[in-house]
This record gives structure tokens, sequence and C-alpha cells, in this order.
């Protein structure tokens, strides 16, 4: 056994190398925990507070859109119900317009039938005493002839006419 001692003694160091090694690694992990743990630690620090500022950051920035996307879809919403007033405002303010000038038309278009029928009236009247009087001259000069002489009395002439035109409008009247 000796032999098989002997081979696994090859492979352990001897004590002083371990105790050396040792005070060796307790320096080195003092020093490192000394100087250089800290500015790890602060490195971390400062890339967690950017990695958090920033996710606060995106999370203020989603905030902000939400928001500003439900005051564009409240401000679409007004104008699209402004837009359909303003529309339906236009609709009567049309239709009222529309009603307002077929009145006025409806207005005018009496005025103008009054206007021509007074001016039938006045017409019509003027041509019957232009009748009146074309008819009162052929009775008296057709009673001239009849009779043989004339008849000089207005009166007498101005009888025989209205007689004559009474007989024809019952005449008239009478078809």
């Amino acid at each position: 056994m000796t032999i098989a001692a002997d081979g696994v003694q090859l492979f352990l160091p001897e004590t002083y190398d371990i105790v050396w090694s040792l005070i060796i690694l307790i320096i080195v992990a003092a020093f490192f925990y000394k100087f250089f743990l800290p500015r790890f630690q602060s490195i971390f620090d400062e890339r967690t507070a950017k990695i958090e500022g920033g996710l606060a950051k995106a999370e203020q920035a989603q905030k902000d859109a939400e928001e500003a996307k439900k005051k564009y879809q409240a401000q679409l919403s007004t104008a699209r119900v402004e837009a359909s007033k303003i529309r339906d405002d236009a609709r009567a303010e049309a239709s009222h317009i529309i009603a307002d000038a077929r009145s006025r038309a409806e207005s005018e278009a009496a005025q103008i039938t009054a206007n021509a029928e007074r001016s039938l009236e006045s017409q019509q009247q003027k041509a019957m005493v232009n009748l009146r009087g074309e008819v009162g001259s052929l009775a008296t000069t057709l009673a001239t002839k009849i009779l043989g002489s004339e008849l000089k009395d207005t009166d007498v002439q101005s009888q025989m006419i209205d007689n004559m035109l009474a007989d024809m409008e019952r005449d008239e009247s009478k078809k």
C-alpha cells in the first residue's frame, strides 16, 4: 500500500503550499471585496436605475399615449356629433328655404294671376264700352235709314240703344 499511498500523495500539495495559497486567496478576495465589488455594485445599481427609469418612462409614455388616444377618440366622437348636428341643421334650413321660396313663388303667382284678371276685366269693360258705343251708333244709323228720318233727340237714342243691348244680353244669357 505504500505505492498506492505514495500515488495519492503525488496529487496532494504540501501543507505550506495550501496555507500560502489560502493566505493569497484571502488577500485577493479582500482586495476584490474592498475595491472591485463596490465598483461592480455601483455599475449594476446604475444599470438597474437606468433600466427602471427606462421602464418608468415607457410606462409613462404608454399612459400618455393611452390618454391621448382617449382624448382623440372623445374629440372624434364630439366632432362626429357636431357634424351630424350641422348636417341636420343644414337639412332643416334647406327645407325651410325651399318652403319659403315656394310660398313666395305661390304668392307672386297669385299676385300675377290677380293682376292678369284685373287687366282682363278692365279690357273687357273697355271693349263693352266701345262695343256699346259702336252698336249705338250703328243702331242709330240703322234706325235712321229704316225710319227715313234722323233721330235727333239724344234721350230717345240712348233709350233705344239701352233697350237693344238689354235684349242682346238676354239672348246671350239664354244660350
